[in-house]
């Protein structure tokens, strides 16, 4: 399984441009932060990291909760995690190219005010396979993580039959944006 990883890195760190057309607001993250947080109208203000080109590409945007809320919610981040059609991710391929037949899937994490997760979800699953991620159940075991341990498919996070590129994907990309979240709350951006 490990050949599968260095195709991960490569997928998310494409350069993909602004033209994602992620929903930024999803309706269950506003409902789930209305209703675990008691936030009716979310104040969000967008993080301009265009500074920090040394931490890596987003592929989604980040955001900090200006609201008080009783969970001390403080920070979400909303992206893409680009993976490959069937066929598609095979040996040799240096340079993939994530264009309209890529398969993708756009979640949300939502962060406290140490940098640990609380909440996650993947709410626009666009692959034909490894849909198993969604599910609720799998996906608690990033809740608490906050950067201090790698995560490793098959020792800390659960791997999945049929879903490997997916459970690759998604567990890199939320190692790497709590990275990035750390390491501009260190540089005190603000954040």
């Amino acid at each position: 399984m490990n050949y599968i990883y260095p195709f991960i890195l490569i997928f998310n760190y494409l350069l993909v441009s602004n033209n994602l057309n992620i929903n930024y607001s999803p309706k269950s993250l506003m409902k789930y932060l209305n209703n675990k947080a008691g936030i009716e109208k979310p104040e969000l203000e967008e993080f301009k990291i265009s500074n920090f080109d040394d931490l890596g590409e987003l592929n989604g945007k980040m955001f900090k909760i200006n609201n008080d809320n009783s969970n001390n919610f403080k920070y979400i981040y909303i992206g893409r995690v680009f993976s490959c059609r069937a066929g598609g991710c095979t040996a040799g391929v240096s340079h993939p190219v994530v264009n309209d037949n890529s398969e993708y899937f756009d979640y949300f994490t939502i962060y406290d005010k140490e940098i640990n997760i609380k909440h996650i979800k993947v709410f626009n699953y666009q692959a034909t396979h490894g849909q198993e991620i969604t599910a609720a159940g799998w996906l608690k075991q990033f809740l608490g993580y906050n950067g201090t341990y790698n995560l490793n498919v098959g020792k800390n996070i659960d791997a999945i039959s049929g879903a490997t590129i997916s459970v690759y994907a998604i567990t890199f990309d939320i190692e790497n944006k709590t990275y990035i979240l750390k390491q501009l709350a260190n540089k005190k951006t603000g954040i």
